[in-house]
C-alpha cells in the first residue's frame, strides 16, 4: 500500500482541522489561501505532484463540497459563505485512487458487508444507492481516501459569529466519555459555549417525550399476544433497512420521527428563526436531516471525531474550563445510546400509563444490521415470535458503537450508564422538564400528547 495514501482517516482530520484554523481565524480568503493550503499538505505528507486534484478533493469534502476532480479552485469559498445546507450525496467518492490500493483484505472487494455494492480496482467506488443504508461503514473502513463523508462545519463557523442568530447545539446521548473520562457534559457544554452556541441541549431530552408517545402507540396498537410493535425511531439504519427491504414489515414501524428531528422541530418552533446543529456517532444522520419529509429540522451535523479536531485546531482545553452542569434527561432517555435502552425506557412508561396490563411489553433488542436482517426475517416468517416489541440499532452495541466514536463500545456503554444512572430523573414520566416543553407547545396533561394536532405532528414522520 502506498504510504503516501495510507493512514488517510488521520490525514483527512489534519486537513480539516487546518480549514476549521483558517477559516475561523479569516486566514481563507481567497483560491490562492486554499493554493498554499493544498501544497502544505501535499509536503507535509510527501504527495506527489500529480496528486493534488486528490488533496483539493478533499480539502472541498472538508468544507462540505462536492469533489470536483480537478486541481482547480475557482468558486469554493464563495459557494461556502452563507450556505444553508451541505447538499446530498452524504458520501463524496473520489476516482482514481483506488488503483493505488493493493490491500486484498479491502472492504470494498465485492459487497459491503450490508449488502450495498462496492467495487474497487475501478476509477473508484460504486455504491448502488437503492441498496445503501447510509451506515457510513464503508466510509469509515476506507483507510485510502477513496469514499468520504462531508464535513459540514465551515458554514457554521459564519453562523457562531453572527451574533444575530441562535445556534443551539444537540448532542446524541451517545457523547458520554466521548472526550475522556474526566471531561464532564458540563464542560462540553462550556466548550461549545465559548464556539458561540447558544447552549448545548440533550438529545436524551426529547427521547424522553417520544419514549411516552410511543409508550401510548404501543397501548394502543398491542391488544392481543399477535400483535407486534417495532421501534426505534433513533436509528435511520434500521429504519432505512426496513423500508427499503421489508415493506410488509414497515406498517408496524413507529411513525414517531427520530429524538434528533423532534429536538430540532422542537426548538425551531419555541425560538424563533434559531439554527440546530446535531453532534453524533454517526453518518446516517447526515443523511437522515436530508429526507424530504425531515428537512429543515436540523440544519447540519458533526460527528465526535469532527467536534475532536475543531476543539483541538481552536485551542480548547476541556479539561481546563468550568463545568456548566444542567440535568436534562431522564436514566432512560439517556441510555438510548446503547442497545436495549429504548427498550428500557419504553417499558418504564407503558408500566406507569396501564400497571395492570393484561398483555405485557416483550422486548427483542437487536443490534448490528445482521442481526436485525435475522430479526426481520423471523418476523416476516412469522417464526418464534414470542415477542411484540422489537427494538432495532444498526451499529453493534447501539450508538455506542457507531463508525465516528472516539472511544471502544464496552467502555463507552459503561459510561452511559453510570450517566444515566447519575440523572436525578429515573423515568420520563418523572421528567418535568418534558411537561416544561409540552406547556409552551399548548399541552396540559401528558395525555394530549397524542390528541394536540401540532404537538402530534412535530413528532411524526408524514405517512
Amino acid at each position: 500500500m502506498s504510504n503516501r495514501f495510507s493512514n488517510f482517516q488521520e490525514k483527512r482530520m489534519f486537513i480539516f482541522g487546518e480549514i476549521v484554523r483558517r477559516y475561523w481565524n479569516g486566514q481563507l480568503n481567497s483560491s490562492d489561501d486554499l493554493n498554499r493550503l493544498t501544497y502544505e499538505i501535499k509536503d507535509k505528507f510527501e504527495f506527489e505532484d500529480k496528486d493534488i486534484p486528490f488533496i483539493k478533493d478533499h480539502i472541498r469534502i472538508a468544507m462540505g463540497l462536492d469533489p470536483k476532480g480537478d486541481d482547480d479552485f475557482k468558486d469554493e469559498l464563495e459557494m461556502v459563505k452563507g450556505s444553508k445546507e451541505v447538499k446530498q450525496p452524504v458520501v463524496a467518492k473520489i476516482d482514481g485512487i483506488c488503483e493505488y490500493c493493493e490491500n486484498d483484505e479491502c472492504k470494498c472487494m465485492g459487497t459491503c458487508k450490508y449488502e450495498a455494492d462496492i467495487y474497487k480496482k475501478q476509477e473508484g467506488p460504486v455504491i448502488v444507492d437503492n441498496k445503501c443504508l447510509t451506515c457510513g461503514q464503508c466510509v469509515a473502513s476506507c483507510d485510502f481516501g477513496a469514499l468520504a463523508d462531508k464535513i459540514e462545519f465551515v458554514p457554521v463557523i459564519d453562523l457562531l459569529k453572527n451574533n444575530e442568530v441562535q445556534v443551539y447545539a444537540v448532542v446524541a446521548p451517545a457523547i458520554v466519555g466521548q472526550f475522556g473520562e474526566d471531561v464532564s457534559m458540563g464542560q462540553l457544554r462550556t466548550a461549545l459555549k465559548i464556539l458561540g452556541f447558544q447552549d448545548m441541549i440533550e438529545v436524551a431530552l426529547f427521547a424522553d417525550i417520544l419514549t411516552i408517545k410511543e409508550a401510548f402507540e404501543f397501548n394502543h396498537l398491542v391488544k392481543t399476544e399477535e400483535d407486534f410493535f417495532l421501534t426505534s425511531c433513533c436509528c435511520p439504519v434500521w429504519f432505512n433497512l426496513t423500508k427499503k427491504n421489508y415493506p410488509d414489515l414497515f406498517e408496524f414501524m413507529s411513525p414517531s420521527v427520530s429524538p434528533m428531528i423532534a429536538s430540532g422541530r422542537i426548538l425551531k418552533k419555541l425560538y424563533k428563526d434559531a439554527k440546530v446543529v446535531f453532534i453524533a456517532p454517526c453518518i446516517a444522520k447526515k443523511a437522515e436531516i436530508k429526507e424530504p419529509e425531515l428537512k429543515g429540522a436540523i440544519d447540519f451535523v458533526l460527528n465526535f471525531r469532527e467536534l475532536d479536531e475543531i476543539f483541538k485546531a481552536l485551542d480548547i482545553k476541556l479539561r481546563d474550563l468550568p463545568s456548566d452542569e444542567k440535568d436534562q434527561a431522564s436514566l432512560g432517555g439517556r441510555i438510548y445510546a446503547r442497545t436495549g435502552g429504548v427498550s428500557f425506557s419504553v417499558k418504564t412508561v407503558v408500566n406507569r400509563l396501564e400497571p395492570r396490563r393484561l398483555i405485557k411489553l416483550k422486548a427483542k433488542k437487536v443490534d448490528g444490521v445482521k442481526k436485525c436482517k435475522m430479526i426481520l426475517d423471523e418476523l416476516s416468517a412469522k417464526k418464534n415470535i414470542n415477542y411484540n416489541f422489537i427494538e432495532g440499532m444498526g451499529c453493534e452495541g447501539g450508538c455506542v458503537g457507531g463508525p465516528r466514536t472516539i472511544i471502544d463500545v464496552d467502555k463507552a456503554t459503561k459510561l452511559v450508564n453510570e450517566f444515566g444512572e447519575d440523572s436525578l430523573i429515573m423515568t420520563p414520566f418523572d421528567n418535568i422538564n418534558v411537561m416544561k416543553i409540552l406547556g409552551q407547545l399548548g399541552i396540559e396533561s401528558i395525555e394530549e400528547i397524542m390528541s394536540n394536532e401540532e404537538v402530534f405532528n412535530i413528532l411524526t414522520r408524514e405517512s
